[in-house]
């Protein structure tokens, strides 16, 4: 649409005199609130005009991988729904001419509380996969955890240059492949590894639906034959199993790293007590983006009490259903010392590659800063619970 005509219908959409006018006036009228089929990354206006081109884009098996959640996806919705239930309280005659978003975690200062979940096969939604990620993170100096399922190795990701990524482990019943796995990630400089323990088993029936074995658009990749897929370079064939995890393998896995360990997956205070107990020196509140449990909790319902348990010891990071810098805000009022997004800069990498993943961030952090002024503060620091209604 035409940017001037646009504007044009957005005034009208928005003036008193519309409102009194009758209902075949504004028949002609486009969903002002719907998102849009862009062409540019920068015509994006939120993070979900990516999302309508990325179902357009991919496969629709890639995108049901991206879009599914587990049963029938009563966490995934919660994820979403949990956050309209939580208001603002925002005060009034702030100067809030300067924000400042940056924030300070495990000694490195970033310029927005916002970092990206690890999130497998990026080379199934865009050729450049992960490393388009990591320059993309690079270019906005937010944290990237790549994931033990990725399509492109930690070294080469590290490669890249700048500050290598965290790796984020899933396990084999092998404890020595595991350390072995960890042992790669500290070889290649990263600083923290994550350790995911909410997946001992998930019923995807998205996944079920496309019987990969069986549809021929799925075994042009994932079947035999000279077009098929390499295995994963930091797994391999292996297969993998978290049914296994213990609080044991937590202090056996803590005894045999340098990095700094993050358990990711803690969504109740008894299990945040445990961790720290573990040698922890952070969690991530999670419930892998509704893929991993049916227990129609959102992660943003079940951050208060990780966080008062947690009483400030150590950082806690918040994922699954973040999709605005209002999110991101009553995450932070909560307690989080950050929050990271996983769908949403896939949708951006499936659209337009680098590109499209910086400007999905680009647009999280310019409407934290909108909220930041709309309530009244400055820097993260003054977020607490007193903005919740």
């Amino acid at each position: 649409m035409d940017r001037s005509r646009r504007a044009f219908l957005e005034f009208l959409a928005a003036s008193p005199a519309l409102a009194a006018a009758p209902a075949s006036l504004a028949q002609g009228l486009p969903n002002l609130y719907a998102p849009e089929r862009i062409t540019r990354a920068a015509d994006a206006v939120n993070v979900f005009d990516f999302h309508e081109v990325a179902k357009e884009v991919l496969w629709p098996a890639h995108y049901a991988y991206i879009a599914m959640g587990t049963d029938d996806g009563a966490t995934l919705r919660a994820n979403r729904e949990a956050f309209r239930e939580i208001k603002l309280r925002v005060r009034r005659l702030v100067d809030t001419s300067t924000v400042d978003t940056s924030f300070e975690l495990f000694g490195r200062r970033y310029p927005l509380p916002v970092m990206l979940a690890p999130c497998g096969s990026h080379k199934g939604f865009h050729p450049q996969g992960e490393s388009a990620v990591k320059r993309a993170a690079e270019s906005r100096q937010v944290e990237m955890i790549l994931s033990s399922v990725s399509s492109t190795s930690i070294e080469d990701v590290n490669a890249i240059g700048g500050t290598p990524a965290w790796f984020q482990l899933y396990t084999s019943r092998d404890f020595d492949v595991n350390v072995a796995r960890a042992k790669r990630a500290e070889e290649s400089e990263s600083p923290v590894l994550v350790l995911t323990v909410d997946l001992p088993d998930s019923n995807r029936e998205a996944v079920a639906r496309f019987r990969r074995s069986s549809n021929p658009e799925c075994q042009a990749c994932h079947g035999p034959g000279p077009a098929s897929l390499p295995p994963k370079p930091m797994i391999g064939a292996e297969t993998l199993s978290l049914a296994h995890l213990d609080w044991d393998f937590v202090d056996r896995l803590r005894d045999a790293i340098s990095m700094k360990l993050v358990i990711k997956g803690i969504v109740t205070s008894e299990d945040a007590e445990l961790s720290i107990r573990h040698g922890a020196d952070g969690i991530i509140v999670s419930n892998h983006g509704g893929r991993s449990e049916d227990s129609g909790r959102g992660t943003i319902e079940c951050l208060p009490e990780v966080v008062d348990t947690i009483d400030g010891r150590i950082p806690v990071i918040c994922d699954s259903g973040f999709r605005r810098g209002t999110d991101i805000f009553k995450a932070l009022a909560i307690g989080a010392d950050a929050i990271a997004i996983g769908r949403p800069y896939l949708w951006g990498l499936a659209a337009f590659g680098q590109e499209g993943v910086e400007a999905v961030i680009d647009l999280l952090g310019r409407e934290l800063e909108i909220v930041m002024r709309q309530a009244g503060v400055t820097s993260l620091e003054q977020i607490d619970r007193s903005y919740l209604a």
